[in-house]
C-alpha cells in the first residue's frame, strides 16, 4: 500500500481543490465519501440547484472522465497527490438556454464555459458574431457603455476573439476594438444577466454548440466522428464538423446497446437498418455511453410534466426576475431622477458661474467704462489743448505762409531783376566779344601797317646807305678842292634814325598797351559782375531741375573765352 494511501487512512481525510470556471475552492472531504457526497457539498457553496447539468471532470492519460455519483471518489482514476484537482462543468446542455436555465448562477457558470469554448475554438463561431458575442461578454462585465470611462484602449488585456478570426483578416487591435465598442454601445440598459443570456441565445445556435466528439468507425472500417448532443446523435466526417452526415434524435431512437466495444443504434424505425461503429478505446466507449444516456434522460425529462422542485424553483426565479425587474425599474427610475437632477444642478451650476461670469464681465466692463471716461476726459482736455495750440500753428503756419508768398514774389522779383542782369551780362560779354574782334582786327591791320613801315625804314636805310655813300664822296671832294658844303647836305646819320623810331615803333607800341590795359581792365569788371550776378542767383536755382549740362556749365573758368583769345592775339606784338 502507498504512502499517501496509509496517510489518508490515519488522516480518514483527503483535500479537493475544486476548479469552476469562476473561481476555485477547496475543501476537505472524507475518505469513505462518494462522488454525490462532493458534488452535494460544491453545488451548497455555490447555491446551485439546477444540479443535473453539471458533474466533476478530470484528466485521465490523453482523454477525459466525469466522477460517477455513485462511486467512491478516491475509487476513480484520479491523481492522488493532495490536493485532488476537479473541474466543475457542464456535462450536459439545454436545448433551449432561456427556458430551461432558472437560476442565475446556472447561467452564469454555462456563459463563462461556452465563452471559453469559442474563444479556445472547441466551438465554431463565423467573424461577425464573433463580433457580437464579444459586444455582450463587454456589458456583461463593464455594464453600460460610457465614453469618458470606456476610451480606446480599454480592452486591450481582454480576450474576447478568437485566434483563427484575428488572423483571419488583416486588421489591428484598435480596429476589431473600434467594432466591438460600437456594438457594446448599443445594449445600453441591459443587466449583466441579459447580456449573458443573450450571448447563450446567439451561442446555442452555432453548428457545434454543445457537441462532444468522438473518433469511431463503423463495420467498413471508414473513420468518422460520433456527435452527442442534447438533441441525438450525429455522424460527421472527420474533416467537417459541421454539417452531419446522418443524424439519429433521441426520440427517434429505439435503443442503444454497447457489447464488446461495439454500439448498435436501433431506430423506432425497424425498417430502418441498424446503424454499427465501435471505439478502439474503452474509456471512450464507457464516456459515449454516460453522455447518451444523461441527455436522453434530459431529453425525455424536458418533454414531460416539471417535477415539484423544478416548479417551485422555477416559481422563485420568476418571482425573484420580477422582484428584480421591479428593483431594476426602480433604481433605473431613481438613477433617471438622478441624472435629470444632477442635469438640473449642472445646469444651475452652469447658470451661476454664467452669471457670475456676467457680473464680472459686468463689473469689468464698468470699471473699463469708468476709466475709459477718465481717459476721454483727459484725451478730450489733450485735444482741446491740442486744437488751441493747432489754432496758434494754424495762424503761425498762415503767417508764415503770407510771409512766403510775400519772399516768393520778392523772389520772383529778384530772379527777374537777376534774369535781367544776366541778360545785360550777355550783352555786355556780346559787345566785348565783338570789341575784341574788332581790336583784333585793328591789331592784325597795326601789325601789317608795322610790316610796312619796317619796309619802309629798310628802303629808307638802303636809300641813306646811297646817300651817304654819294654825300662822302661829295664831302671828299668838296674837301679836296677846298670848296664850302652846301647847307642843305648838313645832316647826321644817326638822327635820321632817331627820328624814324620815335615816329613809327614808340608811338605804335604805346597805342597797343594803353588799348591792353583798357581792356584787362573792362574785362576784370565784366568778370566780377558775372561772379557777382552767380553768387546772387545761386540762392535761387532748382536743384532738383538741374541737368548734366547745367553742372558742367556750374564749374569755374579763370577767363572767358573771349578774353583769351585777345590775350592770345595780343601776344606776338610784345
Amino acid at each position: 500500500m502507498g504512502l499517501n494511501s496509509l496517510r489518508r487512512k490515519q488522516a480518514k481525510n483527503f483535500n479537493v481543490r475544486i476548479t469552476t470556471m469562476d473561481a476555485d475552492m477547496e475543501f476537505s472531504c472524507e475518505v469513505k465519501w462518494k462522488g454525490k457526497d462532493l458534488f452535494d457539498l460544491v453545488c451548497r457553496a455555490l447555491g446551485l440547484r439546477e444540479t443535473w447539468f453539471f458533474g466533476f471532470q478530470y484528466d485521465v492519460k490523453d482523454t477525459v472522465a466525469w466522477i460517477k455519483m455513485d462511486k467512491k471518489v478516491l475509487d476513480h482514476d484520479v491523481c492522488k497527490e493532495e490536493p485532488i484537482t476537479l473541474n466543475f462543468l457542464a456535462k450536459f446542455y439545454p436545448e433551449n438556454a432561456e427556458e430551461e436555465l432558472v437560476q442565475d448562477i446556472t447561467q452564469h457558470l454555462f456563459f463563462l464555459q461556452v465563452k471559453n469554448k469559442i474563444l479556445e475554438e472547441e466551438i465554431y463561431c463565423p467573424p461577425e458574431a464573433s463580433v457580437l458575442l464579444a459586444s455582450y461578454a463587454v456589458q456583461a462585465k463593464y455594464g453600460d457603455y460610457d465614453p469618458n470611462v470606456h476610451k480606446l484602449g480599454f480592452l486591450a488585456q481582454e480576450e474576447l476573439l478568437p485566434k483563427r478570426v484575428i488572423n483571419l483578416y488583416q486588421m489591428t487591435a484598435e480596429m476589431w476594438e473600434e467594432r466591438i465598442t460600437s456594438c457594446y454601445a448599443e445594449h445600453r440598459g441591459r443587466t449583466r444577466e441579459d447580456a449573458e443570456m443573450e450571448y447563450l441565445k446567439i451561442a446555442q445556435d452555432l453548428e457545434m454548440y454543445g457537441i462532444n466528439y468522438f473518433p469511431i468507425r463503423n463495420k467498413k472500417g471508414t473513420d468518422l466522428l460520433l456527435g452527442v448532443d442534447a438533441l441525438g446523435l450525429h455522424i460527421y466526417d472527420p474533416n467537417n464538423k459541421l454539417t452531419p452526415k446522418c443524424s439519429f434524435p433521441w426520440n427517434e431512437i429505439r435503443n442503444i446497446s454497447y457489447s464488446d466495444r461495439e454500439f448498435a443504434i436501433k431506430p423506432l424505425d425497424k425498417k430502418t437498418d441498424v446503424f454499427k461503429f465501435n471505439s478502439s478505446k474503452l474509456r471512450v466507449n464507457k464516456l459515449i455511453l454516460q453522455l447518451c444516456m444523461g441527455n436522453h434522460d434530459l431529453f425525455m425529462r424536458r418533454r414531460r410534466v416539471d417535477s415539484l422542485e423544478v416548479q417551485q424553483m422555477k416559481a422563485q426565479a420568476r418571482e425573484e426576475r420580477a422582484r428584480k425587474r421591479v428593483e431594476r425599474q426602480r433604481l433605473e427610475r431613481e438613477k433617471h431622477l438622478r441624472e435629470v437632477a444632477e442635469r438640473a444642478r449642472d445646469d444651475l451650476e452652469r447658470r451661476l458661474i454664467q452669471l457670475q461670469d456676467e457680473a464680472h464681465m459686468a463689473n469689468d466692463a464698468l470699471l473699463r467704462s469708468e476709466e475709459t471716461a477718465d481717459l476721454l476726459a483727459e484725451k478730450a482736455q489733450i485735444a482741446e489743448e491740442e486744437a488751441k495750440l493747432l489754432s496758434q500753428k494754424a495762424s503761425e503756419a498762415e503767417a508764415e505762409m503770407q510771409r512766403i508768398k510775400v519772399t516768393a514774389i520778392r523772389s520772383e522779383e529778384e530772379r527777374r531783376m537777376m534774369e535781367q542782369k544776366m541778360l545785360e551780362a550777355e550783352m555786355m560779354a556780346l559787345k566785348m566779344a565783338d570789341e575784341s574782334e574788332r581790336r583784333a582786327m585793328e591789331a592784325d591791320q597795326l601789325k601789317q601797317d608795322l610790316q610796312e613801315a619796317r619796309d619802309s625804314e629798310r628802303r629808307a636805310k638802303h636809300k641813306l646807305l646811297e646817300i651817304t655813300s654819294k654825300s662822302t664822296y661829295s664831302v671828299t671832294a668838296w674837301i679836296h678842292t677846298g670848296d664850302a658844303m652846301p647847307p642843305d647836305l648838313s645832316f647826321s646819320r644817326e638822327n635820321l634814325s632817331f627820328d624814324f623810331k620815335d615816329t613809327d615803333m614808340k608811338r605804335l607800341s604805346m597805342e597797343i598797351e594803353k588799348e591792353k590795359v583798357e581792356y584787362m581792365e573792362k574785362s576784370k569788371h565784366l568778370q566780377e559782375q558775372l561772379n557777382e550776378l552767380k553768387t546772387e542767383i545761386e540762392s535761387l536755382k532748382l536743384k532738383e531741375r538741374e541737368t548734366g549740362i547745367n553742372k558742367l556749365s556750374s564749374q569755374p573758368e579763370p577767363l572767358s573765352t573771349t578774353l583769351r583769345f585777345f590775350a592770345k592775339s595780343l601776344k606776338p606784338l610784345r
